[in-house]
C-alpha cells in the first residue's frame, strides 16, 4: 500500500491530530458516560487517559512551546498568554472530572446519579476544549510553520513523547487511526520509543476493543 505523505510541516500536522483526538475522546466520554450499557471501567479509563494527556498537553505548550515560539517572535507573547489562561480554565475543569468519585459514588449514591455527575463534568471540559481549540489553532499554527524550525519540533515532540504520562496509552494509538491518514499516523508513531514500537499492533487492537465497548459497538 503507497502511503500518501502529509502535505503541512510536521509540527502542524501532529499538533492537529492531538487536537483532533481530544475532539473526538471528550465528545466520546461525555455520550459514554451516560450510556448505562457502557461498563463503568471502560468510562473511567478514558477519563483517566483524557485527564492525564490533556494536563500533559497544555504544560508542554506553556513550559516549552510558548517559549520556543516567543523567542522568535516576542511580539506572539501576549496572544499565547490568552491561550494560557485558557488552559488555566481547563485545569480547573479537568480537577472537577478527575474528582468524580465514580466507583465509591456508584455503591453509596447509586449508578445513575455518578453517571449524571461524571457527564455533566466530562460535557464541561468536551465545551472549554472544542472552545480553546478554535482559539488556539488560527494562532498556533501559522505560528508553528513560520518560527519552529523541523529540528526543533523534533526535539520538541521527542521530549513530549518522553514525558507522556503512560495511562492507557492505547487509546491514543486508537484515536490516532481514527482521526489521521495512515501515513500521518505512520509519521507521529515513529516517534515512538525503540522498545515501544513493536507493541504498537497489540496497541491498536486493545484499542478498537475498548472504544468498541465505549460505543456499544463491540462484538
Amino acid at each position: 500500500m503507497t502511503l500518501t505523505p502529509p502535505t503541512d510541516v510536521p509540527a502542524v500536522v501532529e499538533t492537529r491530530l492531538a487536537h483532533d483526538v481530544h475532539r473526538v475522546a471528550t465528545t466520546l466520554l461525555a455520550e459514554a458516560a451516560l450510556d448505562a450499557s457502557v461498563p463503568l471501567d471502560a468510562t473511567v479509563q478514558l477519563r483517566d487517559f483524557l485527564v492525564a494527556n490533556l494536563r500533559h498537553h497544555h504544560q508542554t505548550e506553556d513550559d516549552d512551546l510558548w517559549p520556543l515560539i516567543t523567542a522568535k517572535a516576542p511580539t506572539a507573547a501576549q496572544a499565547l498568554g490568552s491561550l494560557t489562561d485558557e488552559h488555566d480554565q481547563l485545569d480547573a475543569a479537568l480537577d472537577r472530572l478527575a474528582g468524580v468519585a465514580v466507583h465509591d459514588g456508584a455503591a453509596s449514591t447509586g449508578e445513575a446519579a455518578v453517571r449524571a455527575e461524571l457527564y455533566d463534568a466530562a460535557v464541561t471540559v468536551r465545551d472549554v476544549v472544542h472552545d480553546h481549540l478554535t482559539h488556539e489553532e488560527p494562532l498556533l499554527f501559522p505560528a508553528l510553520r513560520e518560527h519552529v524550525s523541523p529540528a526543533e519540533w523534533q526535539d520538541f515532540a521527542q521530549r513530549v513523547i518522553a514525558t507522556t504520562p503512560p495511562v492507557a496509552g492505547h487509546l491514543m494509538v486508537g484515536f490516532l487511526d481514527e482521526v489521521g491518514t495512515p501515513a500521518e499516523v505512520e509519521s507521529v508513531l515513529a516517534g515512538l520509543p525503540e522498545p515501544v514500537r513493536p507493541l504498537v499492533p497489540a496497541m491498536r487492537l486493545q484499542a478498537a476493543a475498548d472504544l468498541g465497548v465505549l460505543r456499544g459497538t463491540d462484538a
